[in-house]
């Protein structure tokens, strides 16, 4: 199984909506943390540092398979 890293970019807005980027797949955690960096101070990311996350993955996996809810804005 090959391991991969993914980069995420998550910000909520004012109305509370979610605003979730995939902003790339990478082989190493170390890669995914130089892409991190190269993305970190530009416009919008550098508004939200702390959106970002690099998530461990597989190749050839099915994820999210009890399925998912949908959650509106105040429901939590």
């Amino acid at each position: 199984m090959t391991d991969i890293y993914v980069l995420w970019h998550c910000r909520t807005d004012e109305q509370g909506c979610e605003h979730e980027k995939m902003l790339g797949i990478y082989t190493t955690r170390a890669k995914a943390e130089e892409g991190l960096a190269l993305l970190r101070d530009k416009p919008g990311f550098k508004d939200y540092p702390d959106g970002f996350e690099i998530l461990e993955g597989a190749l050839d996996e099915t994820y999210m398979l009890e399925g998912f809810i949908t959650v509106q804005p105040g429901e939590y």
